[in-house]
């Protein structure tokens, strides 16, 4: 949330109704909860293509070009080998950052416009 100051992205969780729908709009099944997945206009990307395509709408530091360096793994590292990285860090995240015991909560609603209305799973 913090390095995408321009609100670019949305978030859902994948076992919500709305990101149930999502999924199964893209040809996934509406349980496939395994992976991260970037929901676009032109599909549904996951593991390292999503993080890839979400790396690529982040702004950590000005200095930092993070979209070509994302453009740039994408071509030159092949996709089995980043899911292969990927797999390696999801299986082990808890050991490279720690786990809290607390989850990051919103009391003043800064970021309710980032997550994804549930209601609209059900339609108008």
């Amino acid at each position: 949330l913090d390095w995408d100051p321009k609100g670019k992205l949305r978030f859902s969780a994948l076992q919500s109704d709305v990101g149930r729908s999502l999924l199964q709009a893209h040809g996934r099944a509406a349980d496939d909860i395994s992976s991260i997945v970037l929901v676009r206009t032109d599909g549904a990307y996951t593991k390292s293509d999503a993080i890839l395509g979400i790396s690529e709408e982040l702004n950590p530091l000005p200095f930092v070009p993070m979209k070509p360096l994302s453009r740039l793994a994408s071509g030159l590292v092949p996709q089995f080998l980043r899911d292969l990285i990927y797999d390696g860090v999801a299986d082990n995240r808890y050991s490279i950052m720690g786990i809290r015991d607390e989850c990051r909560f919103d009391a003043d609603g800064e970021f309710d416009d980032r997550f994804v209305d549930d209601g609209l799973a059900s339609g108008p």
